[in-house]
């Protein structure tokens, strides 16, 4: 089992079993008949005995429902399944199929509602569909997950018919159960196959021009005339009489800490175009971080990751595998975003506490425009003197939109003014950290995974850490 089929959510069945005091319905065609029973008022106008008549007709509608009522299967007859086809990404569509099985020997026509929450769907899924007799229909409907996290599913709500169509039972299937909404595993995979294929040329080449850039020991061969002489190996040659140099590789298994701000900056929500709703920064930051965490991973480095808000939310040792990836997601999954400033000095001292060999930090935040200095940006200098630190601020679309504007009114070059006082200060303190040796880069919500990625890999290449 791949590590995407493990995580599909698992199937639940329930038989059904009767709903209500009241468990029963008229079917349309009892009313039907009952209306034109109505019609023998006419003649009893004239004749009295068509009253008669028109209370035998009621009787025999009557008589017709409860025949129609016993041949229905018994609730605990029919057996209902929810079952998923794949693994619930945050913001991608799913396909979710509910499955009845008739053990009767009548076939029926079953409606059904599943109860559903609205992270998963607007209105709740309905539909119609026909059960033959000891056999089972599936019928799928589509959920587009709209928050990370554990979400609870109710139970399935069926009305059923026969053919006969006089008579109904109403019925419910206890198919409660708990899914969880994963970050988009979808985007993670797309760039972390994407991005290591697209760089294989350039970073084949960059091998070529600069011989013996990386620093982790690969192997000895014979010298040749384009090799530095720096990487002769004289013990080596003096042994076998002839130049022997030495190659090297990409470091693999260094360390990669991915830093992630759950505050209430992350809070704020920007229109995402392709998932056709508003999303949150934080959800984008989360994205990005799954996608660093597979990509670090292929490169066999080892990835840790600390979540925080007031508090240390979640933490995951460093470490490498599948299994620590699905570690990792669990981790992201349960991230949520406060109210609250984040404690960004905690975060820092549990980071220096936990790492003090010098890694790779990817400290993925935001901060506030105020007069002084933000928390974060001092931490960021403060942890550049032991670790390489890139620093990601989410930005604002709608701020450098207003930027970017043309005023119109009075109001709008207000607007605009602040906006452009916003920015300036924002570029200020980024330049303050890079002074510092910090990576700091200011990035769009859509572009920051793909952003990141690509820094982390340039950060391989050359040989950063």
């Amino acid at each position: 089992m791949t590590l995407t089929e493990s995580l599909v959510p698992a199937a639940v069945e329930a038989r059904l079993r009767s709903r209500g005091r009241l468990p029963f319905a008229f079917g349309p065609r009892f009313f039907v008949m009952l209306l034109f029973g109505l019609l023998w008022i006419v003649p009893a106008w004239w004749s009295p005995r068509f009253v008669a008549v028109m209370f035998l007709w009621d009787a025999v509608a009557i008589g017709i429902y409860v025949a129609d009522w016993l041949r229905l299967p018994a609730p605990a007859q029919l057996e209902a399944r929810r079952i998923w086809t794949s693994a619930l990404s945050f913001g991608r569509s799913a396909k979710v199929e509910i499955e009845l099985q008739n053990y009767g020997r009548t076939p029926v026509y079953a409606a059904f509602i599943d109860e559903t929450p609205v992270a998963l769907r607007e209105l709740p899924p309905e539909a119609e569909i026909e059960v033959p007799a000891a056999g089972p229909v599936r019928h799928a409907y589509s959920v587009l997950p709209r928050l990370r996290g554990d979400v609870p599913l109710g139970r399935l709500f069926v009305r059923y018919r026969s053919a006969l169509q006089f008579a109904e039972r109403r019925a419910v299937a206890d198919l409660s159960q708990k899914v969880r909404v994963l970050p988009d595993l979808e985007l993670a995979r797309r760039f972390a196959l994407y991005l290591i294929r697209s760089r294989q040329v350039e970073m084949e080449k960059r091998r070529r021009r600069q011989r013996g850039a990386g620093r982790e020991f690969e192997a000895l061969r014979e010298y040749r005339q384009e090799d530095d002489v720096r990487d002769i190996c004289w013990p080596a040659t003096a042994r076998r009489h002839q130049l022997i140099t030495r190659t090297y590789q990409m470091e693999r298994s260094q360390t990669v800490w991915i830093v992630l701000d759950a505050g209430r900056l992350l809070r704020s929500e920007v229109e995402d175009a392709r998932r056709g709703f508003r999303a949150s920064k934080l959800d984008y930051a989360v994205d990005a971080a799954l996608s660093l965490t597979q990509v670090a991973s292929q490169h066999g480095d080892r990835v840790g990751l600390l979540a925080y808000g007031r508090s240390v939310q979640r933490q995951v040792g460093i470490g490498r595998g599948t299994l620590h990836v699905r570690t990792i997601l669990d981790a992201l999954t349960q991230v949520r975003a406060e109210t609250s400033e984040a404690d960004h000095a905690l975060a820092a001292r549990a980071l220096l506490h936990t790492q003090s060999r010098r890694s790779l930090i990817i400290w993925i935040t935001d901060f506030a425009e105020t007069p002084t200095t933000p928390e974060v940006i001092e931490y960021a200098g403060q942890m550049s003197g032991r670790h390489l630190v890139v620093f990601a601020g989410v930005s604002q679309p709608d701020l450098f939109a207003m930027g970017q504007s043309i005023p119109q009114t009075e109001d709008q070059m207000f607007r605009h003014a602040a906006a452009l006082e916003v920015i300036e200060r924002r570029d200020l303190l980024l330049r303050r950290l890079r002074q510092q040796g910090v990576l700091a880069f200011d990035l769009a919500p859509g572009a920051l995974a793909e952003s990141l990625v690509n820094q982390y890999l340039e950060i391989k290449d050359r040989g950063l850490l």
